[in-house]
């Protein structure tokens, strides 16, 4: 029963993690996003990291302005997108509770259309998600070719929170990094190009956070008492998040860690990695089958 993946899991979708990498910006070669991305098999170093790093964003306002103009694009990107219908984008939030993967989406993807564009939040699953393997409800939810799809939280659950409260046994959590990593290959395989992004806030700005929603009225309904109870797993859960990352950041679906202490910082990395990727892989209108624009007449 443990291999069903989030067995017995009846917390709503809580994870912590206090990651990231450390950004060369002066480094001219790399692309934006290869400033953000962990290497695949290379050493990761977490004690560089710091949450409320700018890495390049000095100017809060400009950060700001930039990052509207980035979502502008990545509308019109995702409608070639669309059109062109041969491939996907499949965007992963990763983080704990307050991170900001819903500030995320609406930041990134509010200018985009309803149609070519799906949010799928993974949360507790469900008894027919229990009754299959762990990656079934996944696969189900992955875009379509033509669409963008974002994960709010993923298949790495089963790695995260699975693996902190024990909820299956450690033989079965070890063979998931190298079955996730076959599964992305496989979707990468077939067209569609994976952006996974971690959330990194600290211990002490998630509690700010936290502190907030109890305060707030209009918050509150976001706040669950077990948040508090995963905060006293900090340090597990830095453990299996490290063990992530260095096991599951591969060529074809590297992490990138995004500093999140400063939303205006996390919405400008994300929104400039979104636009690059879409303009890397520049999709196309396609041209009319069967008929040509100049022969055709309306009265």
């Amino acid at each position: 029963m443990a291999q069903q993946g989030w067995l017995f899991y009846a917390l709503r979708d809580r994870i912590t993690f206090p990651f990231t990498v450390r950004i060369d910006m002066a480094d001219k070669t790399k692309t934006f996003a290869e400033r953000y991305m962990v290497q695949p098999g290379k050493p990761f170093d977490l004690s560089k990291a710091d949450p409320r790093a700018a890495n390049g964003f000095s100017d809060k306002d400009k950060a700001k302005a930039d990052a509207a103009k980035d979502a502008e694009a990545i509308d019109a990107l995702q409608d070639r997108l669309y059109a062109e219908g041969k491939r996907a984008l499949l965007v992963i939030l990763q983080g704990i509770d307050c991170s900001g993967k819903d500030g995320t989406v609406r930041a990134v993807f509010n200018h985009c259309g309803p149609i070519g564009v799906k949010v799928t939040p993974f949360k507790a699953p469900t008894v027919d998600e229990l009754a299959q393997d762990y990656l079934w409800r996944v696969h189900r939810a992955c875009p379509a070719k033509g669409y963008i799809g974002i994960f709010n939280r993923s298949h790495y659950e089963d790695v995260l929170v699975v693996k902190v409260k024990g909820y299956a046994p450690a033989d079965v959590i070890e063979r998931r990094y190298e079955e996730i990593n076959a599964f992305e290959k496989m979707l990468a395989g077939n067209g569609t190009k994976i952006l996974k992004f971690m959330l990194n806030i600290s211990k002490d700005e998630q509690a700010e956070r936290l502190r907030e929603r109890v305060e707030r009225p209009e918050k509150r309904w976001k706040f669950n008492p077990a948040d508090l109870e995963d905060r006293k797993l900090w340090d597990e859960y830095m453990q299996a998040y490290q063990t992530m990352l260095t096991r599951c950041s591969t060529p074809h679906a590297p992490w990138h860690v995004i500093p999140a202490d400063r939303n205006w910082v996390r919405n400008a990395a994300i929104s400039r990695i979104v636009r690059e990727t879409l303009e890397e892989m520049d999709p196309q209108y396609p041209e009319p089958k069967g008929w040509d624009p100049k022969t055709v007449k309306i009265d």
